[in-house]
């Protein structure tokens, strides 16, 4: 199969040699790139190339029309010092954005310290009075960016986007250097890691270093929106536009139906809410993922147009109710609806932290649906922007987990120490950063900063942190607070989260949070052909196809009637797919075999939804 694999390559090669790059001291010709063959593949491995690194706009929330993806072949030098190396000492080609550990990235290894080096040019009508921004999904752990030997950016944390003004640091004409330097020691650092490990097994992972989402860069006005925040409710949409560089100008937004028609504009203060209501609004839920198309521009006092971008945005609510015999639920729009899904860890056996391509991204998402589930929990990971748009798109309410700080889990169960100062800082300070970075994701309804009481400390104070940033979503304050290092119960959030293996979980209403089986199941089946290498686990395992769908069916009936005994508000099955030595998803770890009858399942997860849903 390799064999095949490198001549379809070569043709892409070939592509790629003959749209040419600018040479600035040793250039980063496609020819020297090769991947490395994972452990598995994936149905995407092999449509990866340097044509075509994730090539699609990677903010679909904030679109401007002119853009450039540098995404592709990249010089690399990985050393154990932070000295820049020589030109002629990049003796490596990777493929960007796949992390250095990926077989997809060229390079299959980690790397304490990783050196980049890209040559590109800035497109010629980008000139005149434009600023040209740089663009990093993001890049784990410590990042130092230079244009032309000018640091132009820096920062910290390996789960969050940062960008930057190159504008100055820019030759007025030709090719241009761009340089990153990234330190990672993954889980020996003192930053947010999730299941990452330099040592991985049982329930912990590959690690995934360096730059692992998009790279791009883009012209915009001196005067332009920098971000949006959005605000559904069941009659509108409240948007703040976040700018710079605006004077004598006014923000205008404008609501369309997905045809294009204008159904709502508003227009206010740059840097202000600006409330938009939408006459006979179209509710989003997951049978109906409506979205609005929005647009925001700047409007001089004479009329003249400014920047201008394009977003979208769907109409919900979330919020706790009480049902008929008096407990709190979750409700959607107003309505009891119970939240059913998988855990989705977003591993991949050739890309690590990064889906091969957006296909692939959208394809765990569809099979989650076509499994009948309405919800998934993005578990201590955050992904790339795609994802989240996918979720909007096919409609699936989202639990957001904050990744996880590194732990010792080799002692006995119990809460564990304090993380260090240092390393409280950074928790925060990442936390702080995922939530506004995704605070205008439609599909997103919760927010857990701790999981199991890894790394957990201060947990009301954090909840209350969470609440006052957002307060428009519910806050699971310790998913897991039966479990393994967690605290002591302080009642903080808005919802007790059981984990219960096999289970389910039967928690009980006890105060004015709702209740749910946070984690559950783990039913395991080894099929031959698609293992990750080292010893196969789950929480139970079985022995065939048949044998896994009917203990699917009676998981699933022992938990509806814990829904209907108990009010119940959410359960999270473990999980999407196989990860690694874990083989316990609905799906191999290749995503090439579906594991239990999908309708059988998919039949059981409509029953619960409806049981628990009014």
């Amino acid at each position: 199969m390799l064999n095949s694999v490198r001549k379809n390559r070569l043709i892409v090669l070939g592509l790629a040699l003959l749209v040419g790059t600018a040479v600035l001291g040793a250039p980063a010709a496609a020819a020297d790139w090769e991947p490395k063959e994972p452990p598995l593949s994936t149905p995407w491995t092999y449509q990866v190339g340097p044509g075509n690194a994730l090539p699609e706009y990677p903010r679909p929330q904030l679109q401007r029309p002119r853009w450039q993806n540098l995404n592709g072949v990249w010089e690399y030098a990985g050393r154990s010092v932070t000295a820049a190396p020589s030109i002629q000492e990049y003796g490596e080609r990777i493929l960007v954005p796949y992390p250095p550990e990926s077989g997809l990235s060229g390079i299959q290894r980690h790397d304490d310290t990783m050196w980049y080096r890209k040559v590109f040019e800035v497109p010629g009508d980008w000139r005149g009075d434009q600023r040209v921004l740089l663009h990093f999904g993001a890049v784990d752990q410590i990042a130092t960016v230079w244009v032309n030997q000018q640091q132009v950016a820096t920062h910290s944390g390996g789960y969050t986007e940062f960008s930057a003004d190159i504008t100055r640091a820019l030759r007025s004409s030709g090719s241009q250097e761009l340089t990153v330097r990234v330190e990672d020691r993954n889980d020996i650092n003192t930053f947010p890691v999730g299941k990452q490990r330099n040592k991985p097994g049982g329930i912990f992972y590959t690690g995934s270093s360096g730059i692992w989402q998009t790279v791009w860069m883009e012209p915009v006005a001196p005067a332009r929106v920098d971000k949006l925040d959005i605000t559904p409710d069941l009659t509108g949409f409240t948007v703040t536009p976040r700018v710079s560089g605006v004077r004598d100008q006014t923000a205008e937004v404008v609501v369309s139906e997905p045809g294009g028609k204008e159904v709502a504009r508003a227009t206010g203060t740059p840097g202000q809410p600006l409330r938009v209501p939408v006459p006979a609004p179209h509710l989003w839920t997951p049978d109906d993922p409506y979205l609005y198309d929005l647009s925001v521009r700047l409007v001089g006092r004479h009329g003249q147009r400014g920047d201008e971008v394009r977003s979208y945005g769907g109409l919900r609510t979330i919020s706790t109710v009480a049902d008929a015999d008096g407990r709190p639920r979750i409700a959607l729009n107003g309505k009891i609806t119970f939240l059913h899904g998988p855990l989705d860890q977003g591993f991949w056996p050739d890309g690590i932290y990064t889906a091969p391509t957006d296909e692939a991204l959208r394809f765990d998402l569809e099979k989650t649906k076509a499994l009948g589930f309405n919800f998934v929990r993005k578990h201590v990971k955050v992904e790339p922007a795609r994802w989240y748009y996918w979720t909007d798109k096919l409609g699936l309410l989202v639990w957001q987990d904050m990744p996880s700080l590194p732990m010792n889990f080799d002692g006995p169960p119990g809460p564990g120490p304090d993380p260090v100062p240092e390393a409280k800082a950074h928790f925060e300070d990442e936390l702080t950063a995922m939530v506004d970075q995704l605070r205008s994701v439609t599909s997103i309804v919760g927010w857990v900063p701790f999981n199991e009481g890894w790394g957990e400390y201060d947990t009301a104070r954090i909840a209350e942190k969470v609440k006052a940033q957002d307060p428009t979503r519910m806050v699971n304050a310790n998913s897991g607070i039966n479990c393994c290092l967690s605290r002591p119960d302080v009642g903080a959030g808005d919802i007790y989260d059981d984990h219960t293996y096999v289970g389910p979980g039967r928690p009980e209403v006890k105060d004015d949070r709702v209740i749910v089986d946070g984690e559950y199941g783990g039913l395991g089946l080894v099929l031959e052909g698609h293992l990750w290498p080292g010893p196969p686990g789950a929480y139970e395992m079985t022995d065939s196809q048949e044998r896994l769908t009917q203990r699917y069916v009676e998981v699933s009936r022992d938990l509806e009637e814990v829904v209907r005994g108990n009010g119940l508000s959410g359960a999270i099955y473990t999980q999407t797919t196989d990860l690694e030595n874990e083989v316990n998803g609905f799906y191999t770890y290749d995503r090439r075999v579906t594991k239990p009858t999908l309708s059988v399942v998919a039949e059981r997860n409509r029953a619960v939804i409806a049981a628990g849903s009014q």
